[in-house]
């Protein structure tokens, strides 16, 4: 049976299902609960798998994404068009075509990151999705001209990692490998960000960063917008929950517990979980935080947020302002992760597009108080070129980016896949309809080989599917800006959006379509 979206209970991402097809809406639970069904739902499950069915999965093979629909979204916001002029290109049909629309962005304070699209790849940290798919992720973004962010706690989840008598690492191969992949493909364009939670500082993973791989991008991390808690994994070895146990991470069920082994030994589990930390933030450490990354090396000092209540929100936005934070990323509620508790997925925080308009207001206050307002970014469910052209709208003009988490790893994950079954001999009929080499499979493939000549053999597929993506959005971005008339990405603003709802409007600040224009329009009919 399909699941209503949002439904608690029954989900496709716990491997849950309701018996009957009239479950009780608020609680999930089948209207007839009958005794002698096997457990199908997420209490049943629960019932025998316990703590199990808290996270999607299987870990490792998927990434998920909350189903909960919330009051007002973006859907709720539709793109203005016009036939009149043309803003930053002579208004000259020859010259104003959507070609020729300029979707370029530098940010930063003073060292400024070249996008050639106003886009990022979310965090990838320790996962095994992310580690598995990494290849295609940072090359990919490489060649696409975007940056890519290395998440929280690669060195501390190293398994050949090396750290001095202090506890600091000295080696990590892992991280010398995801940065490495982009580096040897950059070209001018993009960046490589490393992330910092409790973890890792105390490993000092962004000072071996900055001194042995000449990263010059550190990130700070609050939170994100999937869950409220530090970063999780699942470790499907008793020896590696006990190297991690060591470490410094929590680890649950406790692997040094004689019980918890025996338990482990008959089968009886077959995974622990490795939980980060939860950060206290202050307004002095958090500056000293900054100070001591700049005097690192870093030259580039980003903040990431998560969809915390909004007085977070101020603190966040303030203490990037005093500190002189290059660039904020603000995770909204709704997003996806690779492993967060599905529950707490669904139902903490506050959803992007009301996070991203009370963020706008405490950014237009700040600026009005002639205070220094870093460049945003916004995070939080977004896939599609509509998407990109509404958040940097409804933002404008502080919003100079939005930060695609899922929907920049899917292609890294299928052009991997089509290099094994093209390998294997086992392409799928829709893709093999299409040919059965990689220039008739990937529409943009020439592109490539002719911009890298014999270098173009050593591409993973996985990267030639993200470029592919991303020249997707470009070329539909392009075409939704030509549309508004706006020639260069700069001029796009909050009047080239219009509010379908009066709830919409109430919570962006944009104009109700059904009043949007009208003082002009009656000029214009009437004047």
């Amino acid at each position: 049976m399909n699941v209503i979206p949002g439904q608690p209970n029954a989900s496709s991402a716990t491997g849950t299902r309701n018996r009957v097809s009239d479950p009780a809406p608020y609680s999930g639970i089948c209207s007839v609960c009958l005794d002698g069904c096997p457990g199908f739902c997420e209490v049943g499950k629960s019932s025998f798998r316990g703590r199990e069915v808290v996270y999607p999965g299987p870990f490792g093979k998927v990434t998920a994404g909350a189903t909960k629909k919330y009051p007002v979204d973006y859907s709720h916001l539709n793109i203005q068009g016009t036939c009149v002029g043309a803003v930053g290109v002579e208004p000259d049909p020859d010259k104003a075509t959507f070609p020729a629309v300029n979707i370029e962005r530098e940010i930063g304070k003073d060292y400024k990151i070249k996008l050639s699209i106003p886009i990022f790849t979310g965090a990838l940290g320790s996962t095994d999705i992310a580690k598995d798919n990494w290849e295609g992720l940072a090359i990919g973004a490489a060649i696409s001209g975007i940056m890519v962010v290395i998440g929280e706690n690669v060195v501390g989840m190293d398994p050949k990692a090396e750290f001095d008598d202090k506890g600091k690492v000295v080696k990590s191969p892992e991280l010398e490998r995801r940065v490495k992949c982009f580096k040897e493909w950059y070209d001018g364009y993009g960046e490589i960000i490393l992330q910092q939670n409790v973890e890792d500082t105390r490993l000092g993973s962004a000072e071996y960063a900055i001194d042995k791989l000449g990263v010059t991008c550190i990130e700070l991390k609050w939170g994100q917008g999937a869950k409220d808690i530090g970063g999780e994994v699942k470790l499907k070895s008793l020896e590696r929950a006990l190297e991690l146990k060591r470490r410094g991470y929590i680890v649950l069920p406790d692997p040094e517990d004689p019980v918890v082994q025996k338990a482990y030994k008959a089968g009886e589990f077959k995974e622990f979980e490795r939980h980060s930390r939860l950060g206290m933030v202050d307004y002095e450490s958090f500056e000293k935080a900054v100070k001591h990354y700049r005097k690192a090396g870093a030259k580039f000092v980003s903040l990431k947020t998560g969809a915390y209540r909004i007085t977070d929100l101020a603190r966040a936005l303030r203490f990037a302002s005093d500190a002189g934070i290059d660039l904020v990323t603000i995770d909204g509620a709704g997003g996806g992760t690779g492993m967060s508790p599905w529950r707490m997925m669904n139902e903490w925080g506050i959803p992007t597009i009301y996070l991203q308009s009370i963020a706008y207001n405490f950014a237009k206050q700040l600026a009005e108080k002639g205070k220094y307002v870093p460049d945003l970014a916004i995070a939080g469910g977004f896939s599609l070129e509509d998407h990109i052209f509404k958040a940097l709208a409804l933002g404008a003009p502080y919003f100079k980016a939005v930060c695609m988490g899922r929907a920049l790893m899917i292609p890294a994950f299928v052009g991997k896949n089509i290099q094994k079954w093209h390998e294997d001999g086992k392409l799928p009929a829709d893709i093999a309809k299409y040919g059965n080499s990689v220039e008739e499979i990937f529409i943009t493939a020439e592109v490539l080989k002719n911009k890298y000549g014999k270098a173009f053999k050593k591409l993973p597929w996985g990267a030639i599917a993200m470029y592919t993506f991303v020249d997707r959005l470009t070329l539909g971005l392009k075409q939704l800006m030509a549309g508004a008339r706006k020639f260069s990405i700069e001029y796009l603003d909050r009047n080239d959006i219009v509010a379908l709802t009066k709830e919409a409007s109430e919570v962006t600040g944009i104009p109700y379509v059904m009043e949007a224009d009208m003082e002009e329009a009656q000029k214009i009919l009437l004047g």
